[in-house]
């Protein structure tokens, strides 16, 4: 074969095997019993250097697990259902929606601890309206789970606009994050600004500014970081 050959087949096989993978589909996730977590939370308190068994730490790991189905109640709960109980009849009610300072607690996923902060959700309704709870539901669906929150940010509104169809969705995050205020860099005081502009909210800049009048200056607002 000849040189030029061997290189042409060279790239070619350099080429196919850049080509990105198929992503593996989710595998379900098998949630482990009560007992494997109380036991798990003894292995950490034994890595931190303590003693699981002193009386200080004896109810710890009930303690914690429980503790964890609160924060993660997330998991367990589809947010479409949330949204699919809507209304009709708002006597031709065409303008903005909007629920601002919606406080929620969530984790971070790299680090497993707090992102504290406000949810201002709005939308422009084509036909129908959600309860007003709905949406602060809607935020804790996404919040209590292991989170980031550019993702979150995007949850709630692609939920938002892909259940009630409406002509825009704004939604818009700031919160504090103790994974850069107890650990790593310690900036205390620090919060962080997420948005996302779906229809009109995106392509009006009326309309988007109209949302941004009604929440007021996103980050100007203190945001407790512990």
């Amino acid at each position: 074969m000849s040189e030029e050959k061997k290189a042409g087949k060279s790239r070619q096989g350099a080429s196919q095997s850049a080509k990105p993978r198929k992503s593996a589909t989710r595998a379900t996730v098998v949630r482990p019993s009560r007992a494997e977590a109380e036991d798990a939370v003894r292995v950490l308190l034994r890595w931190a250097g303590d003693d699981p068994a002193r009386e200080g730490l004896i109810d710890t790991p009930a303690r914690v697990t429980r503790a964890y189905e609160e924060f993660f109640a997330g998991y367990q709960v589809d947010p479409r259902e949330i949204l699919s109980r809507t209304f009709s009849e708002v006597d031709g009610y065409d303008e903005m929606i909007v629920l601002k300072d919606i406080r929620f607690e969530s984790y971070c996923e790299h680090h497993m601890v707090p992102i504290i902060g406000r949810a201002h959700v709005a939308y422009l309704p084509e036909h129908r309206v959600v309860g007003i709870s709905k949406l602060a539901r809607l935020v804790d669906a996404f919040a209590k789970r292991l989170q980031i929150q550019e993702k979150m940010t995007a949850q709630i509104a692609d939920t938002l606009n892909e259940i009630l169809q409406p002509k825009g969705v704004g939604v818009i995050l700031e919160a504090a994050h103790q994974c850069m205020s107890t650990r790593g860099v310690h900036k205390a005081g620090v919060s962080m600004v997420t948005s996302r502009m779906l229809g009109t909210f995106r392509s009006d800049p009326s309309t988007r500014r109209e949302f941004l009048a009604i929440v007021g200056n996103p980050g100007a607002m203190s945001v407790a970081n512990t």
